[in-house]
């Protein structure tokens, strides 16, 4: 039974395929990198972008920082947009808060896209707190992001607090503070990568999700 219930966003509140791929693939076409099939651009769905564009396309810093502000350039003003909230996912956030537990959000996308998104799918008033990247590249960790969620929100005693994302990058993120994770399998990890990036709970869907963070905890 957890208190502080900390949510990734891409892959986990919603699905932002279409949005983060399209805008990756704008991105390395102005660096002359031509990528026609979409469903590549997944490994971009959930870790942060300085690590995804140098370890799928080699790219080295100053040409990843010139690919990420192509990306907003994009992503700001059309893919932000181009997202699906998971079916369940309101409902699950409403039973969560009216059972006295404490949502937050710690993603790696920047804070004021983060804010737009979940105040697009009207779920942004479930949620005490969200903690992103910075534009500046300030917390382009996750590891980096749930530190500033933790302290922000004067959260000291982390076994109250699980951090709940579908990438390994949210489970490592989560073991850097000495807290528990819960792998979920209905975004863009699977269970061998959630499994060996140590989740303490991997869940198949929604229900089992909430389920498991009311209290009603299975196996994993």
């Amino acid at each position: 039974m957890k208190q502080y219930l900390l949510f990734d966003l891409d892959g986990t509140l919603t699905d932002p395929k279409e949005g983060i791929t399209t805008s990756v693939q704008y991105a390395l076409s102005s660096l002359g990198i031509v990528v026609e099939n979409l469903d590549d651009l997944c490994c971009f769905i959930g870790p942060p972008l300085t690590d995804s564009f140098a370890e799928y396309y080699g790219l080295n810093p100053e040409q990843t920082q010139a690919a990420i502000l192509k990306y907003r350039e994009r992503f700001s003003v059309t893919g932000l947009y181009e997202n699906e909230i998971y079916p369940g996912i309101a409902d699950m956030l409403e039973a969560l808060e009216a059972a006295g537990k404490t949502l937050l959000v710690a993603t790696s996308k920047p804070q004021v896209f983060a804010e737009l998104i979940l105040e697009h799918f009207a779920i942004r008033q479930y949620f005490s707190f969200v903690g992103g990247s910075g534009l500046d590249g300030s917390r382009n960790t996750k590891g980096e992001v749930i530190a500033h969620v933790l302290s922000e929100c004067g959260i000291s005693d982390v076994a109250q607090a699980v951090m709940i994302g579908d990438r390994k990058h949210d489970v490592q993120g989560a073991k850097e503070h000495g807290m528990e994770a819960v792998g979920i399998l209905f975004g863009y990890g699977d269970r061998t990568e959630l499994e060996q990036a140590g989740a303490d709970w991997i869940t198949e869907d929604v229900a089992a999700l909430q389920a498991l963070l009311l209290g009603d905890i299975g196996g994993k």
